[in-house]
């Protein structure tokens, strides 16, 4: 029994290996093109790994583009929406699973139906009207203001908060804590692994929105990096792939690094609502 057990553990970790190169394979892909001249992009038999690693692909996305300020934009937009989003949702879902007030039902049911709905698709042209009625238009308030609260955020904090005793906050209110106090003490250190993985959907979320800025930004400095490599795109008539890996890979690494610091908390937060249902 124990050597089958070492046997399915090895092939499971060979086979999960497997997976992930082959899920990785277009990240390694791209990362290389970026570094090719435009003879290796389109050489044949076609080359995985560059010869020499040529800096002037980067350098060429970054003057066809203004990539700098659209970096700097998406950061702050997905920096404020991820922090927006974990505020409503830590107090909204604490307020749903710790307190009984009237309509509280019809309150959570009105919002969890709201999940379902395309916000992006059904809600883009009243949307901007609003924006342009309030005169956001190209503003950073228009792409950070209308995502700073989720009904997918209440609801998986709602549902971590439920998962915790309710001992803990009979004891807190014998010891004389106020509400608040049971959230900022008791409640978000133990749900550290939660706030990260929620962290990085949202940031990842925020980072890769494409419709809303391109409807709601109509000047260069105010679009943020996707726009940023379809004009590169656009520029280079799909001529020249290494420049468009570049930009790309510009605009993907934020995300890799914020995963990579971050991705204890999330794997945390995977395992706890698994086992925690």
């Amino acid at each position: 029994m124990r050597r089958k057990n070492k046997v399915y553990f090895i092939v499971s970790e060979i086979l999960l290996i497997i997976v992930a190169l082959i899920m990785f394979a277009p990240i390694l892909l791209a990362f290389f093109m970026s570094f090719m001249k435009p003879a290796e992009v389109f050489s044949f038999p076609p080359k995985v790994i560059p010869s020499s690693f040529y800096w002037q692909n980067y350098k060429e996305a970054l003057r066809l583009v203004p990539l700098g300020r659209m970096l700097l934009n998406s950061a702050i937009v997905a920096i404020f929406i991820t922090v927006g989003k974990l505020f409503t949702g830590i107090l909204a879902g604490y307020a749903f699973s710790n307190f009984n007030f009237r309509g509280k039902k019809i309150a959570f049911a009105t919002l969890f139906i709201t999940l379902f709905l395309p916000a992006e698709t059904v809600m883009i042209v009243p949307l901007f009207l609003l924006m342009k009625s309030l005169g956001w238009v190209n503003t950073y308030f228009a792409l950070i203001i209308p995502f700073t609260a989720s009904a997918t955020n209440t609801f998986l904090m709602r549902q971590h908060f439920r998962t915790i005793p309710s001992e803990l906050s009979d004891a807190a209110r014998i010891d004389g804590a106020t509400p608040m106090q049971y959230l900022l003490k008791v409640l978000l250190p133990l749900s550290k692994a939660m706030i990260g993985g929620a962290a990085l959907i949202n940031f990842v979320y925020a980072w890769n929105m494409y419709l809303w800025p391109l409807v709601v930004t109509m000047e260069d400095k105010m679009k943020t990096v996707q726009i940023g490599v379809k004009m590169l795109i656009d520029a280079e008539a799909a001529n020249n792939w290494g420049t468009i890996m570049a930009g790309t890979m510009i605009a993907l690494g934020p995300t890799l690094l914020v995963f990579f610091l971050i991705q204890h908390l999330f794997v945390k937060s995977l395992v706890s609502s698994g086992l925690k249902g």
